[in-house]
């Protein structure tokens, strides 16, 4: 399977915002973002700044949430067609299923700090739905769902330190804590309030759409 191998932290700075994509170092000084601004990664990265047109931009919006994801594009195109093909709004549809997919769901639970920490935590069979292990990180929750890690992973000190700060970064209303130790409760579904509000979804339905 494909997958990205080159240093993440250029990514932020190539889309200019944090994308969150090294877990606690996005929150210190040592991020690239604070360090180096906002320039794109290279020697000549502030030379090559332009003011984007309408397609550069929707380029850039498409480029940012398949980042923030840690998706590549043939998947990304897959979920944008499922999403054409559902009722509602397109958009929306899409990010409700990246929401939806159980390495973000062990993001946004607290027992990683990163998506590229959760997804490895389901690749290596560490993750449960329903009490089951689940080791397909685009595997879709749903209302209902209990998402644990097993217990014999419980103890792993990445997990556990992810989990004591989650409390502080917060969890999204449609994830609740089950009461027991190292599990949480798909209580609902996302809606758009609790996805970030600085992604504009019509400008990738525009880009598809051409």
């Amino acid at each position: 399977m494909a997958r990205y191998r080159d240093a993440v932290c250029r990514l932020c700075r190539r889309e200019g915002a944090k994308l969150f994509l090294k877990g606690d170092r996005c929150f210190k000084p040592s991020c690239a973002i604070e360090k180096r601004g906002t320039n794109p990664p290279g020697q000549h990265g502030a030379a090559r700044r332009k003011v984007l047109g309408g397609y550069g931009e929707q380029l850039r919006e498409k480029q940012k949430v398949k980042r923030i994801y840690f998706i590549l594009e043939k998947q990304f195109r897959n979920y944008f067609e499922k999403a054409r093909r559902q009722k509602g709004v397109t958009g929306e549809n899409l990010l409700f299923m990246l929401e939806r997919r159980l390495d973000n769901v062990v993001y946004r639970s607290g027992f990683s700090t990163s998506r590229r920490q959760s997804r490895q935590l389901v690749n290596h069979g560490h993750v449960t739905v329903n009490g089951k292990k689940v080791n397909i990180p685009s595997f879709q929750v749903k209302s209902g769902d209990v998402v644990a890690i097993k217990p014999n992973s419980q103890k792993n000190a990445h997990v556990d330190a992810a989990w004591q700060t989650a409390g502080g970064r917060g969890r999204p209303q449609w994830l609740s804590i089950d009461g027991k130790d190292l599990s949480v409760v798909v209580s609902g579904l996302p809606n758009r309030q609790d996805i970030d509000a600085n992604i504009n979804e019509q400008l990738i339905v525009e880009l598809y759409s051409k």
